[in-house]
């Protein structure tokens, strides 16, 4: 394959930013930070620049980190704590610090915001997902910038792992974005950390999540938060199965939005693959934790990926974990690998009776039979794959 000049790179980028109209715009810690505690000139050329995007009818939402970085300098720690209750003490003091920063400098630019703090156990139930969403819509029809940051204050598992680069990915696709540009203190995705390799080769397009692409991120930590570069990489992959495309750039380099939208080299462009899940189906994916796996055959896989059909109790070959009727799951085939999420019409303990029976035995061996599918299509989604 003949290799991209700059000149079709700056092309490819143009026309995959053309038409976002709606943005979410994920700053990590390491670029808000500074030795004396929040970075104010940052945060105040990030307000000046999405003021002005949303003064060009921009729809934006911001996801930030930033309040336990925030809270460590305000409480005068210099290492981050270990114990939870300390975690969520310094969050909760950082966390004030930080929307009060955003508060004025949106303001010194007429701009108006709001704090939303979610964890995942918020967006995990479809009631409270929808009224976030309802919430967030809300706010945009006022025209306030939504401001939104994981509740470390009350988390608990999210605060051992992972990072806002989830949080953000869930974000783009419940309010419908364009577009995710994930900020931080790289300058794009290298094939070896550049910190510690200064011949580390920058990427300028990445046009499939590989496995290859995801094991050069594995490689490359963050500095501050707790993500780093592959918990970017997996929210690109997330959001690109929603055909959104991602961009991955350094967040301290001045005037990098508009930078970006003007076709410039800068960052990576993750390119998005696939069409839009409904909203239903992305939650089922990607925001529900799975409570058990069910191991399928070859024929119920290529059933479900190649057909498009319902998994029947008849290809499950094996049962991983205990749930209850309706818990999300995944299916993962002979070879152990994930290939779709989904929601289950049978507790554990019933499918572990019908497994690898017809569906006209179902009555017979449970006494009863609500529904001939383990997981029916409505409710089943094809995970991407590397």
């Amino acid at each position: 394959m003949k290799e991209k000049t700059d000149t079709d790179i700056r092309q490819i980028r143009l026309a995959t930013l053309k038409g976002a109209r709606r943005i979410v715009v994920k700053v990590g810690s390491a670029v808000l930070t500074a030795e004396e505690g929040l970075n104010r000139e940052i945060i105040e050329n990030l307000s000046a620049e999405l003021s002005r995007f949303k003064r060009e009818q921009f729809d934006i939402v911001l996801v930030s980190s930033g309040a336990i970085a925030s809270g460590l300098k305000k409480v005068g720690l210099t290492l981050q704590p270990r114990s939870i209750p300390e975690k969520q003490a310094v969050a909760a003091v950082g966390q004030g610090s930080l929307i009060l920063a955003y508060e004025e400098a949106f303001g010194r630019y007429g701009e108006k915001v709001a704090q939303i703090l979610l964890t995942r156990e918020d967006l995990s139930s479809r009631r409270r997902y929808l009224n976030a969403r309802n919430t967030i819509f809300t706010l945009l029809n006022w025209s306030i910038i939504p401001i939104i940051n994981e509740n470390d204050t009350v988390a608990v598992e999210e605060i051992k792992f992972g990072d806002n680069d989830m949080l953000a990915a869930l974000i783009t696709s419940l309010v419908e974005a364009d577009l995710l540009i994930c900020l931080t203190d790289i300058d794009a995705l290298y094939d070896s950390d550049p910190r510690i390799n200064p011949r580390a080769r920058r990427l300028s397009l990445v046009e499939n999540i590989t496995g290859q692409i995801e094991k050069m991120a594995s490689g490359i930590p963050g500095s501050m938060g707790r993500g780093g570069m592959l918990s970017k990489i997996k929210a690109a992959k997330m959001v690109s199965s929603q055909g959104i495309p991602t961009i991955i750039a350094n967040g301290k380099v001045p005037y990098i939005l508009e930078k970006i939208f003007a076709g410039e080299d800068y960052g990576t462009l993750f390119q998005p693959h696939g069409r839009r899940m409904t909203s239903r189906k992305y939650w089922i994916a990607f925001t529900l934790k799975p409570r058990g796996i069910l191991v399928v055959d070859d024929g119920a896989k290529k059933a479900v990926m190649v057909n498009g059909k319902s998994l029947l109790p008849s290809g499950i070959t094996a049962i991983k974990g205990n749930f209850d009727v309706g818990a999300p799951i995944h299916c993962v085939d002979q070879t152990g690998e994930a290939f779709a999420a989904g929601l289950v019409n049978y507790a554990s303990a019933e499918i572990e009776k019908i497994k690898g029976h017809n569906t006209q035995e179902i009555a017979v061996i449970l006494g009863h039979k609500d529904y001939d599918e383990v997981i029916h299509r409505d409710n089943l989604v094809i995970l991407p794959q590397s």
